[in-house]
């Protein structure tokens, strides 16, 4: 009996979390969240500086801390660059969370936030508000997409919890690939039907930082970081979770309540950057993984290393997307797509590979 117990609750290793065979040392792992920290706070200072026009350091920090309406460069730091930085930190931290939390819940490699049907429903009803009630901007159809991310998830859950077994991860999967392929196919009736609306909503379809005024984001923001720092403390959860069904029921987590927690959570955080700045792809996707290469498979260090690397990821991607075709500009949300892409075909490959 006793080395039965034993074998439950000392599972054998994951075959596929390699990066478990190697991890860093504690303080190592520590002093790289202060790395990240820097980093992100380098990427934000690069991201006043660098657009169409270039502008000095001193400039730009004038702007934030010693700010004078009269002189242009401070101007645009104020109006423009740093309301699109702090966007992009902002909505890139809490995708990468609620992507490592996705494929933490689902112990799916390939998971990422838009699983639920969060971005279809929350797209769907961007489109549903300009079409029939004729808003035009953001700040009016900010409260329909996050409305409609959250009934698309409510609705993924709905169908996924039908059957004994309840919403069992590849049911979750399944039901949202087909909830997402119907929204979908609806919004493009919709945008079909009315070239108005598509001229409206294409920039937002695209993913984008730009022109959304600061007040959009602090409306959601006790959402998309609330939720994203909920998420951080979820490492041991997520641990107990990563061994299995089986082993974490005998460990004593009640998985049913902790997958729907994690979820509620994920469709808050998604919910609220979709609104704010469209559907962006890959990033929930990419960065876990990055996180996992170097931390190892420990939630618990791997969720605030999410955190910093989204932020200034999403914010680096913008960097590009401003620079590449200058002085026009490239959407953040092409960007991840072109950088994102080949990485989820190489992660595909090599996932097939080791199965």
């Amino acid at each position: 009996m006793a080395t039965a117990d034993a074998k439950i609750i000392s599972p054998a290793p994951q075959p596929l979390e390699p990066s478990a065979r190697r991890t860093l040392p504690r303080l190592t792992r520590a002093a790289g969240l202060l790395v990240g920290l820097g980093v992100v706070i380098f990427v934000s200072l690069v991201s006043l500086r660098i657009g169409s026009i270039s502008i000095s350091t001193s400039d730009a920090w004038d702007a934030l801390f010693n700010y004078d309406s009269s002189v242009y460069n401070q101007t645009v730091v104020r109006s423009l660059r740093l309301p699109r930085t702090i966007i992009a930190l902002g909505v890139g931290a809490g995708l990468a969370v609620a992507g490592t939390v996705m494929q933490g819940v689902t112990r799916n490699p390939l998971a990422d936030p838009g699983i639920l049907g969060v971005s279809s429903g929350a797209s769907f009803a961007v489109v549903s508000a300009i079409y029939f009630l004729n808003l035009t901007t953001v700040s009016q159809y900010l409260w329909f997409a996050f409305a409609g991310a959250l009934l698309a998830s409510v609705l993924v859950f709905v169908v996924a919890s039908t059957g004994r077994d309840g919403p069992t991860p590849v049911k979750l999967a399944l039901s949202g690939v087909v909830i997402s392929a119907l929204l979908g196919a609806w919004t493009s009736a919709l945008l079909l039907l009315d070239e108005q609306t598509m001229d409206i909503v294409r920039f937002w379809f695209a993913g984008s930082v730009v022109g959304r005024p600061l007040s959009t984001f602090w409306t959601v923001s006790p959402f998309l970081l609330g939720g994203a720092v909920a998420c951080v403390f979820l490492g041991h959860q997520m641990n107990v979770m990563s061994l299995g069904e089986d082993t974490a029921r005998a460990l004593g987590m009640r998985t049913g309540r902790t997958r729907v927690i994690s979820s509620l959570l994920v469709v808050v955080i998604t919910g609220a950057a979709v609104s704010v700045a469209g559907p962006i792809g890959f990033v929930g996707l990419a960065i876990p993984h990055m996180v996992r290469s170097v931390v190892g498979p420990d939630y618990r260090w791997i969720l605030p290393y999410a955190f910093l690397t989204g932020a200034a990821f999403l914010t680096l991607a913008d960097i590009i997307g401003r620079i590449v075709l200058r002085p026009a500009e490239l959407q953040v949300g092409i960007v991840m797509a072109m950088f994102g892409a080949p990485f989820f075909i190489f992660l595909a490959r090599r996932q097939t590979t080791e199965v």
